[in-house]
């Protein structure tokens, strides 16, 4: 099996020479080069076409998220981990955004970044197990609020017409339970079937049910 190519990016002289003492001692990795700014980064990264880029967020002259979608971009067998002190939410996930197959905490153990870079030169992603409840939770968020817009043009009154449509009920039922008049509850039925791009009654049900519309009721 191949040697892994790394190169180590940190601003930190002290950092940088721990790193590169600790991958050393790994039998099947090769510390090819060190950068201390993102332009050193890139240069490093074209001249020594590292397998894997440990890099810190936060550099001189230079962002390392805005490093790592440029390594990322032009060189896209380079994984790039990301090697942080900062556990905060709009870092992590520019991070994501940026093409990170990595993300993990300065204060993490020598032998967890070891596995960590393993499993990135396997071609696995990895998050520091701090930081990964957080981006579940953004996931979520992220899926309710698309469910939500699926509703974004219907009224509270349709959205009711439409979760009774979604049980099966008739226009003379729905009429009956909301106190309308069943003229009222068609012209209700037609608006949401135009709003919604369905072509019929089975299929707007179809749609609520997908969309989980009794969550929004």
């Amino acid at each position: 099996m191949a040697r892994q190519r790394i190169l180590v990016v940190d601003d930190h002289e002290v950092v940088r020479l721990g790193l590169r003492a600790l991958l050393d001692q790994h039998p099947d990795f090769d510390v090819v080069a060190e950068a201390a700014t993102s332009r050193e980064a890139l240069e490093k990264t074209k001249l020594h076409n590292p397998d894997v880029v440990v890099m810190d967020i936060r550099l001189k002259g230079g962002s390392g998220i805005e490093a790592c979608q440029e390594i990322t971009s032009k060189y896209p067998d380079a994984k790039v981990i990301m090697l942080t002190s900062y556990a905060e939410d709009e870092m992590l996930f520019s991070a994501i955004r940026a093409g990170a197959a990595g993300y993990v905490l300065k204060q993490i153990g020598g032998q967890d970044l070891v596995r960590a870079i393993e499993a990135i030169g396997r071609g696995e992603a990895l998050l520091d197990p701090a930081v990964t409840q957080r981006v579940f939770q953004e996931v979520r968020k992220a899926a309710r609020e698309e469910e939500a817009s699926a509703f974004a043009e219907l009224t509270q009154q349709e959205m009711h017409v439409l979760q009774l449509v979604s049980e099966g009920r008739t226009n003379r039922q729905i009429a009956e339970m909301l106190y309308l008049g069943e003229g009222t509850v068609r012209n209700y039925v037609s608006s949401i079937l135009s709003k919604l791009g369905v072509r019929n009654r089975a299929e707007a049900a179809a749609y609520a049910v997908e969309h989980n519309l009794k969550d929004y009721i």
